[in-house]
């Protein structure tokens, strides 16, 4: 259970059917429009209205803050783990990434931040999480530096060649005997 589905927003309707997603996290710029798939019930999706930048916001411009971590955080707690979070933003590479990291984290915080971006890297070798969400969400989740140094560890992922969803654990594997 906690399995989590990172996708852009072309793929979200697809994905949540098939993948029987109920609860749904879009990271969008402010003020975008979109559908929200039918299967998605309206109570459980948080839409986090920023933009994909790691500076602070210039112009209309909306940096991620700590508000938007906040919410973050506090719409995985929510999430049951009986089915699949789908989490995206535009293309999936970046904004969705990061936010799928500080729900697992928020979720399952006994976890090892390593072992949490190399299971992200499996899985996708285009994911390059935001790095300001990913510091905010390591600051608020009271990491200590590890997020971030595990997802600098991994490194920027490779070239976006075109919309490739893809699905982690939240929480750690463990062997069974």
């Amino acid at each position: 259970m906690g399995t989590i589905v990172v996708a852009p927003l072309g793929k979200i309707a697809e994905l949540a059917v098939c993948h029987r997603c109920r609860d749904m996290l879009s990271l969008v710029a402010p003020k975008q429009n979109f559908h929200r798939p039918a299967i998605i019930a309206a109570d459980r999706h948080l839409i986090v209205g920023v933009n994909d930048i790691a500076f602070a916001g210039t112009g209309s411009l909306v940096a991620p803050g700590e508000e938007h971590v906040a919410a973050i955080i506090g719409f995985a707690h929510g999430w049951d783990r009986q089915a699949p979070l789908l989490v995206h933003c535009m293309m999936g590479v970046s904004r969705s990434p990061a936010a799928a990291l500080i729900a697992a984290l928020a979720v399952e915080p006994d976890q090892d931040e390593h072992d949490l971006a190399m299971r992200l890297r499996r899985a996708s070798v285009q994911a390059t999480p935001n790095a300001r969400l990913v510091e905010i969400g390591d600051h608020v989740l009271s990491r200590g530096g590890r997020l971030v140094a595990a997802v600098r560890a991994i490194g920027r992922g490779a070239d976006y060649v075109g919309d490739s969803p893809f699905v982690f654990s939240a929480a750690p594997q463990t062997l069974q005997p």
